[in-house]
């Protein structure tokens, strides 16, 4: 059976297991050989990460094209408004290509955060503010330059929820198995499409000369030609 991790990954630990600059990884935390991230968290970001020790269901979950949903709490320089969390809505145009439409709304600092080590900066004449963004998409640090391009620069990202999987109570540096039953794996990951045929094509019909019999191929030569 498919094993799945979910780790709440702490502010300044690289999403891999190994690091050759020394910093904070993976295998400081998680003592499991033979599972693998299933999609990164960027090493000054915290949360919801998924491991696997099945290829299958890895690339299900970080694949592009599933378009996965993933949900943050983002807390933002400034006193975010209605304006600006409508542009995330609607998408934001960045320099890699506008993005997909983003569930986005204002919420209150959320119940229990931990507290994070070193602290966000203070400046007592500049407040801060909360939101909980969704997206589908997958691209470099998309979150902290959507918030930057509608004017709210990001300070602290947490990732709460991927899919369905959420953050819940679990503390920072801690992670919790999860059993998936046969359903959810058919749910999670799409069935094979048909093998096309060697040298063929998806799709490709046979050809057929016109000096040949009904249902024949037309013989191999030249431009279609039969050889001397």
């Amino acid at each position: 059976m498919s094993e799945l991790i979910l780790f709440n990954k702490p502010f300044r630990v690289m999403s891999q297991f190994t690091d050759d600059q020394g910093r904070a990884t993976l295998a400081d935390y998680i003592k499991i050989s033979g599972i693998y991230p299933a999609g990164r968290l960027d090493y000054d970001s915290e949360g919801l990460m998924a491991l696997t020790d099945d290829g299958k269901l890895q690339s299900a979950i970080s694949h592009p094209q599933a378009k996965r949903s993933k949900t943050y709490w983002v807390q933002v320089d400034g006193d975010i408004d209605e304006a600006a969390l409508a542009q995330l809505r609607r998408g934001v145009d960045l320099k890699d290509g506008p993005t997909l439409p983003a569930e986005a709304q204002r919420i209150e600092e959320p119940k229990d955060l931990w507290p994070r080590q070193p602290p966000v900066r203070y400046r007592a004449n500049i407040p801060t503010s909360w939101l909980q963004l969704t997206i589908t998409e997958g691209r470099n640090r998309q979150v902290r330059r959507m918030t930057a391009a509608v004017g709210f620069p990001t300070l602290r990202l947490v990732r709460a929820a991927i899919g369905d999987w959420q953050l819940g109570d679990l503390p920072p540096g801690q992670y919790r198995r999860v059993s998936l039953s046969s359903d959810e794996l058919k749910q999670l990951i799409p069935p094979p499409r048909p093998a096309s045929r060697p040298g063929q094509k998806r799709g490709a019909k046979k050809r057929y000369s016109s000096g040949a019999g009904k249902g024949r191929p037309a013989a191999a030569g030249r431009r279609g030609r039969v050889g001397k």
